[in-house]
C-alpha cells in the first residue's frame, strides 16, 4: 500500500472507513474553519481502499445535502488499485446543524454546541458579538452619568475623545459609541459600561478576590466588586492596594515614593484584559492572591486558531465583546493593535519579575504572575537593633511595618502608613487576636509604638 499525497488544508481527517455519524464531524468542521476527510485511507495516510465505493459516492454528497443543506466536493481516487474517498468541506458563513444540533469542531475535537456557547455562534456568525444584542427593557435614564463623564475625562486625557466629543449629549455619546440601535434601544455593552445596576441584567457582572495561604480551603478573606466595568479596574485596583497587595516606599532626596509591588500599569492591563474579553454569559472574574504569586482568570476562551503562545507574538486583535473594546479604546485603557501582552512583558521585565502565565483553563483564561511581596523579607535581614526573644512571626511583622513606612529617619523612628491587626491577620495567616497579642509584646519591649487614636492612628517602628 502506498501513501497519498493530501491537499493543504488546516485540518485533514484520515478514516479507513466510512459511517454515517461522520455527518456530525462534515457538520462541525463547516462551522469551524472546514477540512478535508479522506475515506478508505488509514492514520499513517496509506490507502486501505473502501468496500461499495458506487454507492458511498450516490450516498455521502446526498446525505449531506438532505441533513445539513450544504453542498461537498466528494471525489473518488485510486492508488494502487485501490479507491478511497475524498470529501471537501469549505467553511459556512452561516450555522450548520445536523438532526437540529450544532457542532463545532475544535482542536481535536467535536462539541455539540448549547446555550451560551450556542447562542455566541450564532452570533459570531451573523457578524455580531453578544455585546451588540439591544435591551428591550433598559432605558438611558438607567445609566449613570458620572461613569459617562468618567469615561469621557479618560478618552480626553488620552487624546481619544476630542473636546466636542466630550461636552455633547449621552445620547450623542452612546450613537458615537454605536451602544444603541435605530430603535433607542439601549445595547448589553452599554448597560455593562455605564448602568447604574448592570448586576440587575446581568448575573455575574462581578470581580471577586480571595486571599489565599497554603490551599484552597484556606480562604482569609475575600471582596466582591460590583458595578459597571468602566470603572471596574480602578476599583479592583484600589481594594489590592488597601488589603492584598504591599506598597514598598523608597525616596529620592527628599520626594517619597510608593509603588505597588507588581508594576501597576502591566496589572491594569491583565484586569483591562480580563474585563474586556469576558464571556459575560458566563460567570464572574475570579482574583486569587497567594502569598508569593496572584492569578486572574474570566471566562471565555481564546479567539479561534489563538494560543498562549500567540499572545506573546505580534498578532491581531480579535476582541470577544466589539463595543466594549471600542469604548476601552477610546477611554485610552487598550489599543487596537494586539500590544497588550507586549506592554506587561515590558513592566514585568522592567520591574524585575518573570513574565506572567497566560494558559487556557475551565473554559476561560487564567493569567498567573508572581509577587514581589515583602512579607517574604527574612528576619536575619532586621536582626540588627532588635531585643531578644522575638519569634519569626514577630519580626516578619516588623519588616511588614518598616516596608510599608517612610524610609527618612527622625528622632531614630520610622513612620508607617496605616497598618491594621485585620490587614497583618491576612498578610501573615494567624487569626486577630494571635496579631494583637504580637503588637502588644512589641509594645511592651519598645519596638513599636502607636501614634494616634485606634482608628486613624498608625504603627511606628523604633530604630536602635
Amino acid at each position: 500500500m502506498g501513501k497519498i499525497k493530501t491537499r493543504e488544508c488546516q485540518n485533514v481527517e484520515y478514516k479507513s472507513n466510512w459511517r454515517d455519524e461522520y455527518l456530525k464531524w462534515i457538520c462541525g468542521f463547516a462551522n469551524a474553519q472546514g477540512a478535508v476527510l479522506y475515506f478508505g485511507v488509514s492514520d499513517d495516510h496509506e490507502v486501505v481502499g473502501l468496500d461499495n465505493v458506487d454507492r458511498l459516492m450516490e450516498d455521502i454528497p446526498n446525505k449531506i445535502v438532505t441533513t445539513m443543506g450544504i453542498v461537498a466536493d466528494v471525489n473518488l481516487n485510486e492508488q494502487d488499485g485501490l479507491e478511497y474517498i475524498e470529501v471537501v468541506v469549505e467553511p459556512s458563513n452561516i450555522p450548520i446543524n445536523y438532526k437540529g444540533k450544532y457542532y463545532y469542531r475544535s482542536g481535536s475535537t467535536m462539541q455539540e454546541l448549547r446555550g451560551p456557547a450556542l447562542q455566541q455562534f450564532v452570533l459570531k456568525k451573523m457578524g455580531r458579538s453578544w455585546d451588540d444584542v439591544p435591551n428591550d427593557y433598559a432605558t438611558i435614564d438607567d445609566l449613570d452619568k458620572s461613569a459617562i463623564s468618567y469615561f469621557l475625562r479618560k478618552g480626553y486625557e488620552n487624546g481619544r475623545i476630542s473636546d466636542e466629543e466630550r461636552n455633547a449629549p449621552i445620547e450623542v455619546t452612546l450613537q458615537n459609541l454605536d451602544l444603541i440601535n435605530e430603535e433607542g434601544k439601549l445595547k448589553n455593552a452599554a448597560l455593562l459600561l455605564f448602568a447604574k445596576k448592570p448586576q440587575k441584567y446581568f448575573t455575574c457582572v462581578q470581580f471577586k478576590i480571595g486571599r489565599f495561604s497554603g490551599s484552597e480551603a484556606n480562604l482569609i478573606t475575600q471582596d466582591v466588586i460590583e458595578g459597571n466595568i468602566i470603572q471596574m479596574a480602578d476599583r479592583v485596583v484600589e481594594i489590592l492596594k488597601s488589603k492584598y497587595l504591599t506598597m514598598p516606599v523608597t525616596f529620592e532626596g527628599m520626594n517619597r515614593i510608593e509603588k505597588l509591588e507588581v508594576p501597576e500599569d502591566a496589572l491594569r492591563e491583565i484586569l483591562y484584559n480580563s474585563i474586556c474579553h469576558k464571556d459575560y454569559t458566563g460567570v464572574h472574574i475570579q482574583m486569587r492572591v497567594w502569598d508569593d504569586y496572584c492569578e486572574v482568570w474570566n471566562e471565555g476562551e481564546l479567539p479561534v486558531g489563538f494560543t498562549p503562545e500567540t499572545l506573546l507574538e505580534q498578532h491581531a486583535s480579535r476582541p470577544r465583546n466589539r463595543n466594549i473594546a471600542n469604548a476601552f479604546f477610546k477611554a485610552g485603557f487598550i489599543d487596537a493593535w494586539g500590544r497588550g501582552y507586549k506592554k506587561i512583558r515590558e513592566g514585568f521585565e522592567g520591574a524585575g519579575l518573570p513574565m506572567p502565565k497566560t494558559e487556557s483553563a475551565y473554559g476561560g483564561v487564567r493569567v498567573t504572575f508572581q509577587r514581589n511581596n515583602v512579607a517574604q523579607i527574612q528576619p536575619k535581614e532586621l536582626s540588627m537593633g532588635l531585643p531578644e526573644g522575638l519569634s519569626v512571626r514577630q519580626k516578619n511583622i516588623i519588616a511588614r511595618l518598616i516596608e510599608t513606612g517612610q524610609k527618612n529617619v527622625i528622632e531614630n523612628v520610622l513612620e508607617n502608613v496605616l497598618e491594621t491587626s485585620a490587614t497583618l491577620s491576612a498578610q501573615f495567616n494567624v487569626n486577630e487576636r494571635t496579631i494583637r497579642r504580637d503588637l502588644k509584646t512589641l509594645q511592651t519591649k519598645g519596638v513599636i509604638r502607636r501614634v494616634g487614636p485606634d482608628k486613624g492612628g498608625h504603627w511606628v517602628v523604633i530604630v536602635k
